[in-house]
């Protein structure tokens, strides 16, 4: 029996070493005859799928405000875009109360065409026209409101005597633009979509339309370039008050009437030194970013991008100081200045002034029709300091007239001799930095510019992010800006930024293919977008 026992042992070993063989590692055999259990271990847990972050959409609001003019808003319905659909309200073609437009969630306020501020109370308060007939009025604006023009002819007119109170902050803008925009149908090259915005005020100005009138006093006026109906500016208040701008973007404006009769973003027409302009971003315009005709104009923190013809225009006597500026081109455009007109009426007084500190100058145009991308002409006064140009395409800078040119300073024409460079650096493309014409040599040009200090043409850009100082122009040392006039603010470097610190353009500006600001990333930072708030 034991050699039995023994031998029936081995043949179930036997059979059972084949099976233990069969299992890995996780597998459990039984030790002998019977069934065969394996466990296999639990299965893992899936890991989720993430709830992606719900794409912000505006809903519209329910209805518009009730605003102090008894004319009242215009229930348009709704518009929907690709940032959701919004309420629209149309404004009255002319507003004659003091109104405020306030900031609604979902609601933007519609231009249905020309939107008047008032009436035009004249060159004085003693010699409003007749048909004026309502009191001064101010159109107040808040934070985070969008304005848009509804047509390609619709613009805003503060006329004479009134006021605009366009406040936003640097995380709220206001925001001026066009159908297109809101629409999402506007790309990197759109512009002259709708009009733009205009200030007329009583300040002085020169080019007379009323025969035989005195430039600079309240009997001179003129007409608003682009403008079909009545829009007139001028009279002998310098320091008249056209209200406040402050943290505004004008986007895709700028029709054309006709041959050389278009609007800006930005007309200042005899524009006082009581009005307060500040922190403005001009975005391709398809005409200037800003002119001003006439009057005394103050800026601080101007942001002019991909405008079609000149970044910055003034014209008609203006006195302007304007400090702490980013002008950038897109391949088209004309100069990034250009200073008045060769006519006529160049000899006539106030004389244009303009004084600019602390600009970046980025002309990127592949055809520029005033050959240069600095043209001051019709016997303009001009200086430029503490300031960058980048030119690579074409020569920097072009005077004509000799009057323009001329080096002697005359009280009694209201002539404060040649242009003025001080810390200037220019990197210039064509055959010379310097051009002159109508009697106006490009050596007399030179030496003007070389009068000043620690100017130079040959300059080699090192901005780093498209318009920050690099070490290049931290190096050079910067002028005393406070010597041009109380306006200007004291600086100890040159440029728009002094360093990456220096950021006057963070939250209330939108980003293109022009130049991109803080959060490029964001899709609702995009001029081409509208804000979601």
């Amino acid at each position: 029996m034991k050699s039995i026992t023994r031998t029936m042992n081995m043949m179930l070993a036997g059979v059972a070493l084949p099976l233990l063989a069969g299992c890995g590692a996780q597998d459990i055999a039984s030790p002998g005859g019977g069934d065969i259990t394996i466990n296999y271990p639990p299965s893992p847990t899936p890991t989720p799928t993430p709830t992606p972050t719900p794409t912000p959409t505006v809903t519209p609001a329910s209805g518009c405000p009730t605003i102090a003019d008894p004319q009242g808003l215009t229930d348009a319905g709704t518009i929907s875009g690709p940032t959701g659909t919004w309420r629209v309200c149309s404004l009255p073609t002319q507003i004659r109360t003091n109104v405020t437009l306030p900031k609604i969630a979902g609601l933007l306020y519609q231009m249905p065409g020309r939107v008047d501020v008032g009436c035009d109370r004249g060159p004085s308060e003693s010699a409003v026209p007749g048909t004026c007939t309502i009191s001064s009025v101010t159109l107040t604006i808040e934070p985070g409101v969008i304005v848009y023009g509804g047509t390609g002819v619709s613009w805003l007119a503060v006329n004479r005597g009134n006021k605009i109170n366009a406040v936003g902050t640097a995380t709220q803008p206001i925001i001026f633009t066009s159908r297109d925009n809101v629409l999402g149908l506007n790309t990197n090259a759109s512009s002259g979509q709708w009009g733009g915005v205009v200030l007329l005020g009583r300040a002085p100005t020169t080019d007379c339309q009323e025969s035989g009138a005195t430039p600079g006093t309240a009997g001179c006026s003129r007409q608003t370039e682009g403008a079909a109906a009545q829009a007139f500016f001028g009279g002998a208040t310098p320091t008249d008050n056209s209200g406040r701008m402050s943290y505004v973007q004008i986007r895709y404006s700028g029709y054309v009437l006709g041959a050389n009769s278009e609007l800006q973003a930005l007309t200042l027409g005899g524009v006082g030194s009581g009005t307060q302009l500040d922190h403005l971003q001009l975005h391709n315009s398809s005409d200037d970013g800003m002119e001003a005709f006439g009057g005394v104009v103050n800026i601080k923190h101007l942001i002019v991008d991909g405008a079609e013809d000149d970044a910055i225009d003034t014209d008609t006597g203006v006195k302007a100081n304007l400090q702490f500026v980013l002008a950038v081109q897109r391949s088209v455009g004309d100069s990034i200045i250009e200073a008045d007109t060769d006519n006529a009426n160049d000899g006539e007084t106030p004389r244009q002034n303009t004084k600019i500190a602390n600009a970046t100058f980025l002309a990127r145009s592949t055809a520029i029709g005033n050959t240069a991308a600095i043209l001051i002409r019709g016997g303009a006064d001009y200086t430029i300091a503490n300031s960058v140009l980048v030119s690579p395409n074409f020569s920097c800078l072009r005077i004509s007239r000799a009057q323009t040119a001329s080096t002697t300073a005359n009280p009694a024409i209201d002539e404060a001799g040649a242009p003025v460079f001080q810390s200037f650096r220019m990197q210039c493309g064509g055959a010379s930095p310097f051009i002159g014409s109508n009697s106006v040599t490009a050596a007399q040009v030179q030496a003007i510019f070389e009068a000043g200090a620690n100017n130079s043409a040959a300059y080699t850009p090192s901005l780093v992010n498209t318009f920050v100082n690099g070490a290049t122009e931290t190096a050079v040392p910067a002028f005393d800006v406070t010597t041009l006039g109380s306006f200007f603010t004291a600086t100890n470097y040159i440029g728009a930024f002094k360093d990456a610190n220096d950021t006057w353009y963070a939250g209330w500006t939108c980003n293109s293919a022009t130049v991109s600001f803080d959060n490029a990333s964001e899709p609702f930072r995009a001029c081409t977008s509208l804000p979601i708030t």
